[in-house]
């Protein structure tokens, strides 16, 4: 098998708002959409995001009412910090504050408006 694009697909209440935020915020470039779907882009990550509106069909009939909850978006950024700075110029409010792990790991989380927790990660090297 050759896998030749990936992504992450999250159930929302509302798909034009997170995927604003993404847009705005993140860098991402809408790539398609339609009644209940985007799937989105980024010029620098491997991995795409698409959000589909909780009860959309093209979800199986067990999954339509369900919502995207405990995952977690993850970027690896190379200056946490001034992402952090650059948020919270932005109005975005930290949800998590920028913080050091003892294993080299710098991050801080921001969430989305429908709930989706977005981590920043920065590999310190030790």
């Amino acid at each position: 098998m050759q896998i030749t694009a990936s992504a992450v697909s999250l159930t929302v209440e509302d798909v034009t708002a997170s995927a604003a935020f993404l847009q705005r915020h993140f860098g991402y470039t809408e790539e398609m959409s339609a009644d209940g779907f985007v799937s989105l882009k980024h010029p620098g990550a491997g991995v795409g995001v698409v959000y589909l509106r909780r009860g959309i069909e093209v979800l199986p009939e067990s999954h339509r009412d369900r919502i995207a909850d405990g995952v977690i978006l993850a970027f690896v950024v190379e200056d946490v910090a001034g992402e952090e700075r650059r948020l919270r110029g932005e109005g975005v409010e930290a949800t998590l504050p920028l913080r050091e792990e003892p294993w080299g790991e710098k991050l801080f989380q921001v969430t989305d408006p429908n709930g989706v927790v977005i981590e920043l990660v920065e590999w310190v090297k030790q």
